[in-house]
Parts: structure tokens; C-alpha cells; sequence
């Protein structure tokens, strides 16, 4: 049997819902599937025929030694996704890219350690947030009238050496919320709604990720057609995983994130999900 591991965290090891399931269906898939967290000192990478990148959700904390490990783990092993989609895809500053290769892109205004953030446009309402985040962590919502509050909020960010992300808040999502599309090797499997995660007057959270309130959703014609372009925008040669969260506006679906490098694929909630993973992955094993 190919041996695959199934990369975690400590501190995320039993907040992981995909995890289960999954392991579950690698083993019925015929792989040698285990649980291990990338910053446990004492496993040996070499051992497995591929590392799959799963709830490492800590490593916004310490990113240098997190791409550090990707790095070392693709030097003895496979890493899914490889290390140059995990060092693009870890800082939002990705969204720009997209941005400037036509795809519709929420309005994004980035700032660098060192700037003011006094030059932010004056939007009526806005999130402010770091682009090396997850989980909703360090991300709050603005109203006009609460500027020098954001401002500070930035400068924050920007005094501890962070780059940081500014974009209107869009207020089609507290109606209709947010759409997160799943992809195996380029296939699409299934979508979520994500109710409104950023409410009015609520500060960020200090837990690994904000509390998801998830179920499945049907994703429209739109969201299938912009979910597909994003992908075929990539530079990249096709990955194992990939979710587009998408959210509306008054000119259709905009792209919020590009998720491939941890993301939840909400597993429990698209109905032979993780047989549909776990397929995928046992053919790359057997491709290699």
C-alpha cells in the first residue's frame, strides 16, 4: 500500500471535521492514510510517498518555517499542493495578480509595513485584515464612521510587520452568504454556503478560525463559470485541491479567496465527497 500522510497541526488536530471522513476513505481506497501534524519534530516525511497539505492552520503564526518545511518535505517526499502554489497562495497579495489577469476580483487595496494607511480610499463600509491570515484571524469589519478605528487597527499590523489587505464589504453576503466551490484534480465536487462570518461591531477573533456556520449549497451558472476561469488562470499544473469562495454583488459572483493550501473542503457536506478525494489521490499515488 502507498503511504500518504494527512498533514495537520498539533493545535488543529481535533478541530479538523474533514479529517475523519477522509482518513476513512484512504483507507477503503486502498492507501496507507495517517494523521500527522507538521510541526511534530519527530516524524520522518521521508517514509511517506506523499504529504497531503490538510488543517495546517497554524502557520500564519511562523510562515517562514512553515514554507521552510514544505520545502524539505518536497525534497524527500510529494507535497500536495506543491510548495510553489503553497508559497503564492499563503499571502493574499495573490489576489492582485488575479486582479491584473481580468478575473472579477473583490476591490482590494494592499498596504506594506512602512506605508500610511491614511491613503486607504473612504469607503462607506470595509474589512481590514492581514494578507498572511486565515480563519477570519485579525480581520474586522468598518463602518465610515469607525475610520480612525481601522486605521489603527492597520497600523497595528503594519507596526508588527505585516502586510495588510483593505476591501469594501459587500453587503449582498448577509442575505445570501458566502459560496465555496471544491475542486479534486481540477474536477468540481461540491459548494457550501458560509453564512456571514464579519458581523457589525464585533471584533477579530483570537481562536485558530471564527465559528463557520455551514450546508450545502447549489451553486449558480455564474459560480460555476467564475469558479472555472479562476482555475484555468493558474500557472500551475492541475492540483489535488482547490476551493474558489465566491461572494455576491450587484454585477454578479466576485471572488473573495483562492483556497490551495489548507483549506476545509467540507467533506460532511457533499454526499460521496471523500470517496471522490480519496480517488483522486490514490491515482496520483499510483502515478508515481
Amino acid at each position: 500500500m502507498m503511504k500518504l500522510a494527512l498533514a495537520t497541526a498539533i493545535a488543529a488536530l481535533s478541530l479538523d471535521e474533514d479529517l475523519v471522513p477522509l482518513h476513512q476513505a484512504c483507507l477503503a481506497a486502498g492507501i496507507d492514510a495517517q494523521v500527522m501534524a507538521w510541526d511534530d519534530p519527530t516524524v520522518s516525511w521521508a517514509r511517506f510517498d506523499a504529504v497531503l497539505l490538510r488543517s495546517t492552520w497554524d502557520y500564519m503564526d511562523r510562515l517562514p518555517e512553515f514554507l521552510a518545511w514544505c520545502d524539505r518535505v518536497q525534497s524527500v517526499s510529494r507535497l500536495w499542493n506543491p510548495p510553489e502554489v503553497v508559497r503564492w497562495n499563503t499571502d493574499k497579495r495573490y489576489l492582485g495578480d488575479l486582479a491584473q489577469r481580468g478575473l472579477p476580483v473583490i476591490e482590494s487595496h494592499f498596504l506594506a509595513p512602512g506605508e500610511d494607511p491614511a491613503s486607504l480610499p473612504d469607503l462607506e463600509e470595509f474589512v481590514v485584515k492581514p494578507t498572511v491570515g486565515a480563519g477570519s484571524r485579525d480581520a474586522q469589519r468598518y463602518q465610515r464612521s469607525e475610520r480612525e478605528a481601522a486605521l489603527a487597527h492597520a497600523r497595528r499590523l503594519l507596526d508588527s510587520g505585516r502586510h495588510v489587505l483593505v476591501q469594501p464589504y459587500l453587503h449582498a453576503v448577509d442575505e445570501h452568504g458566502e459560496t465555496a466551490l471544491l475542486f479534486f484534480e481540477g474536477q468540481y465536487s461540491h459548494a457550501i454556503r458560509k453564512a456571514p462570518l464579519l458581523r457589525r461591531g464585533e471584533g477579530p477573533t483570537r481562536a485558530l478560525f471564527k465559528e463557520e456556520h455551514i450546508q450545502a449549497r447549489e451553486p449558480s451558472d455564474a459560480e460555476h463559470a467564475l469558479a472555472a476561469s479562476v482555475l484555468a488562470s493558474l500557472p500551475f499544473d492541475t492540483l489535488a485541491y482547490a476551493r474558489v469562495d465566491l461572494l455576491p454583488s450587484p454585477t454578479g459572483p466576485q471572488l473573495l479567496e483562492l483556497e490551495l493550501t489548507e483549506p476545509s473542503v467540507f467533506l460532511p457536506y457533499g454526499e460521496g465527497a471523500a470517496a471522490r478525494f480519496a480517488q483522486v489521490l490514490a491515482a496520483r499515488l499510483g502515478d508515481l
